[in-house]
């Protein structure tokens, strides 16, 4: 079950402070630079003996410290006094649910099939955002960094994907099977309908999500045959943000892309590929009546966050409230199964 984290209290280790900060920084969509600030913060104290972060503190030299500021150092000086610190505090009070309504839909969802690290453009190593999901509950995470094309996200070629999948193994053997990290990508749908990875290593991978990332204005008769043709193949599992809308925040506003949706759903149910609520306020993808048309069609949905940083998994509350005022049956929600489910119908669609 998906939740929401208790909020900390007094006594905490300066760590802790500063992780959960961080969190809801990137919860609240906040600005990278200030997020940053805290994410290296928290390295930093824990390369740091502890004899030594109390005796800066007492001597008041922790902004010595490469990666300690003046607000860092507050936090880690009131975390060391066995004090709350004040602005983590500040955040945990106005911290409020993220969406009005879907709170049954979203205590129903087990995991999430789009995520980044800082593998590509994410802003976490892996193993941040797997802590971070254990903590909210969650059963498993698909990794889907991007592909080769993404060049401004970092894409992985196939030779880094693969070293990433190494990581993966050694992270699930060190869980215990109380948690897992499943092997995946957000793979390009490239212009003919193929795609940004080669079939064998697609075949190494337990989920892959597919998404147009380029020549988002194409016509609509060729952008439909692209789109079908990748919702066809065996090896992709979810149709990401199909629309490739932006409708706020930092990057402006971008129309959606113009295709036959009626053509691209009726190929996902008859492939048993899910149409990605892709959760991000900023794409809210897709709109409401495609998300009704899909209904009609008979598609399977997944709930995502397509988070790139771990205060963003919680974003998923935003996509579970319009699922459930559009009545979508949690049963066709495959962020709502348990992983012996989701790899079963996985692999079922690559076969």
């Amino acid at each position: 079950m998906v939740a929401t984290v208790e909020p900390l209290a007094a006594p905490v280790e300066p760590d802790e402070a500063l992780r959960r900060i961080a969190f809801l920084l990137e919860r609240e969509r906040a600005g990278s630079y200030r997020v940053e600030a805290f994410r290296k913060a928290v390295v930093t104290v824990r390369e740091t003996p502890e004899q030594e972060l109390l005796s800066r503190h007492q001597a008041g030299t922790l902004q010595d410290l490469a990666g300690i500021g003046k607000s860092t150092a507050a936090v880690v000086s009131e975390a060391l006094d066995g004090e709350l610190p004040a602005y983590l505090g500040s955040l945990q009070e106005k911290a409020k649910p993220l969406a009005v309504g879907g709170a049954d839909l979203f205590a129903l969802l087990k995991g999430d099939c789009h995520t980044h690290s800082n593998w590509s453009d994410g802003g976490s190593p892996i193993d941040e955002m797997v802590l971070t999901a254990v903590e909210l509950g969650h059963e498993w995470l698909v990794l889907t960094d991007h592909s080769p094309q993404l060049r401004v996200a970092n894409g992985l070629t196939a030779e880094r994907l693969t070293k990433q999948l190494s990581i993966v193994d050694a992270i699930n053997g060190s869980l215990g099977g109380q948690f897992r990290l499943l092997k995946g990508i957000e793979v390009d749908i490239l212009d003919d309908g193929s795609l940004d990875q080669t079939d064998a290593v697609l075949a190494r991978l337990d989920l892959v999500t597919a998404s147009v990332h380029s020549k988002l204005r194409m016509n609509s008769a060729p952008m439909t045959k692209r789109m079908v043709a990748a919702v066809s193949n065996p090896r992709v599992n979810v149709l990401g943000h199909c629309t490739g809308r932006l409708v706020e925040g930092s990057r402006g506003t971008r129309p959606q892309s113009e295709f036959d949706a009626r053509a691209v759903f009726e190929a996902c149910a008859e492939h048993d590929t899910a149409v990605e609520i892709n959760s991000r306020p900023e794409r809210h993808d897709p709109p409401d009546e495609l998300i009704r048309l899909a209904m009609d069609v008979g598609c399977l949905f997944a709930i995502d966050s397509d988070a790139h940083a771990p205060g963003q998994l919680e974003m998923k509350a935003y996509g579970c409230a319009r699922a459930e005022r559009l009545g979508i049956d949690p049963d066709r929600i495959v962020t709502t199964w348990d992983v012996a489910r989701l790899l079963d119908w996985a692999a079922g669609s690559s076969r």
